[in-house]
């Protein structure tokens, strides 16, 4: 098989981005013509914490991704799904992980990225006072890209969640980067949405549109 000649020189571009402190590359049509390549083989992404400059999907793939801490307790019903850490933990985990001067630069998408806070709400049936509990939602972040490139540390963020509270609720998986990408998928039950959502997790790093291969499509 002959060998691709563009092989040593796209390891050397690839080189290049990781040692650099921005990842930016010389603007020469041979280097142009690289990350073409390397972005056309989801090699390389456009980077969240620098404009005009790349990382690497290898460098990113030691990258932790977030989600509720006693999510493996909620999945093996040890726990209740009511339970689960809650979406500005989880978030502020994430935050606190990033280098520092990325820091500022995400803490005004909290309330975009964990939503807002759970409500419960009483009603009074007769003589009784029951709490109605919002549908469950859980925050989770992952490396990796979309059509814009995703939050500060090159994250996309997503959540599972119901579509309203009832048992037999159908369940929903959301994925978005730093603008208006999204992909989702729906699911029958709660276990497949889990079950969804760790072949996700184990998926990461990825470019948005190769999820197509997990039944996410494009909203």
């Amino acid at each position: 098989m002959p060998q691709d000649p563009h092989a040593h020189f796209d390891h050397t571009v690839l080189d290049l981005i990781e040692h650099s402190p921005t990842g930016v590359v010389p603007a020469t049509p041979s280097y142009m013509d690289a990350l073409k390549r390397l972005l056309a083989t989801h090699q390389v992404y456009a980077s969240a914490n620098h404009k005009g400059s790349y990382v690497t999907t290898r460098s990113l793939s030691t990258a932790p991704v977030f989600h509720a801490q006693n999510l493996d307790d909620v999945i093996a019903g040890r726990v209740e799904p009511s339970a689960l850490e809650n979406n500005f933990s989880i978030f502020e985990r994430y935050v606190a992980a990033l280098p520092a001067p990325l820091r500022e630069r995400v803490a005004e998408r909290r309330t975009v990225v964990a939503g807002k806070p759970s409500q419960h709400r009483a009603k009074h049936i007769g003589d009784q006072v029951v709490v109605a509990h919002d549908p469950i939602h859980t925050l989770f972040l992952v490396p990796g890209t979309g059509p814009h490139p995703g939050l500060p540390g090159n994250y996309l963020y997503g959540s599972v969640f119901q579509h309203h509270a009832e048992v037999n609720s159908p369940w929903l998986i959301h994925l978005h980067d730093n603008d208006d990408g999204l992909v989702l998928c729906e699911l029958p039950t709660m276990s497949a949405a889990w079950e969804k959502l760790q072949e996700v997790l184990a998926s990461a790093p990825f470019n948005m549109n190769e999820l197509d291969a997990l039944g996410f499509t494009f909203k």
